[in-house]
């Protein structure tokens, strides 16, 4: 009897499919903007450390004009280029800063060797009208000769100095002398009228000869002994001086007629409209 063959071995198993799922988008949306946050404060930062090494390399004339720049952003002159350009390191002058240029003035006239001793004559005051600046005179005519509209050697100096400062100035400057009440002359021919005038336009010259601009003086008045300093004291010494103004700024023709259209469609003012 023949023997019985082999039973075959059963096929293996197929082999498992394993299917692997991964969400698109989920990293990439997690951490896709930080990058750009921290380069932009990387340029910023560079853009920082160059500006500060070339303000480094400059010369002091430039690092001058970038402080006063922005100390006073909206000045005319060299510091921002605009229609007031060439009155040097100009600084515009608005209400709200008149205070400082007193500040300013006084700090230069300290300057002068003598001013301690005229200090007291020497009045600074904020007006409606403007920056008054006053030289007050003594009995014996400590700023022009006695009955003269000759200055003396402290009210040049003084005078000077004052020009100086105001021609770097772009306001409009006005000058005025004043009397005390006593008659100047009997026959009337030479009068105080004549005399305060004589003296402001005195001061006039000799200004624009130390560095004040001669479009830069408005006026030049006499008042006599029309406007007493003290009224109650007609005949005081204090009665007889002379007066310099600086003159609040005004915008010009051109930018008044922009402000008042812009103001008349309801459009915001323009820093322009504002100075």
């Amino acid at each position: 009897m023949a023997p019985e063959a082999p039973t075959p071995a059963p096929p293996p198993p197929p082999p498992k499919i394993i299917v692997i799922k991964r969400k698109k988008g989920g990293h990439a949306g997690h951490h896709g903007g930080a990058w750009k946050v921290a380069y932009a404060d990387f340029v910023t930062a560079m853009m920082a450390l160059f500006i500060v090494l070339w303000l480094m390399s400059a010369d002091e004339k430039v690092k001058q004009e970038i402080s006063a720049f922005f100390n006073n952003p909206t000045g005319p002159g060299k510091l921002t280029g605009t229609a007031a350009a060439g009155t040097g390191n100009a600084l515009e002058v608005p209400k709200d800063d008149m205070k400082k240029l007193a500040e300013k003035i006084q700090q230069a006239l300290l300057s002068i060797p003598k001013f301690q001793n005229i200090k007291d004559h020497v009045e600074i005051t904020v007006t409606s009208d403007g920056l008054r600046i006053e030289l007050l005179e003594t009995e014996a005519g400590m700023f022009f000769e006695s009955g003269r509209a000759q200055p003396t050697e402290t009210g040049s100096e003084l005078l000077a100095r004052l020009a100086s400062e105001l021609g770097k100035l772009p306001n409009n400057l006005l000058m005025e002398g004043h009397t005390d009440a006593k008659p100047f002359s009997k026959d009337g021919a030479y009068s105080n009228w004549e005399l305060s005038t004589d003296r402001a336009n005195a001061a006039r010259k000799l200004m624009v000869a130390s560095g004040v601009r001669g479009s830069q003086i408005a006026q030049v008045r006499g008042f006599a002994e029309r406007n007493l300093r003290h009224p109650e004291d007609p005949e005081a010494a204090s009665n007889r001086r002379i007066s310099v103004i600086v003159q609040y700024l005004t915008p010009s023709p051109e930018e008044a007629a922009r402000a008042a259209a812009a103001e008349k469609k309801g459009e915001p003012k323009t820093e322009e409209h504002k100075k």
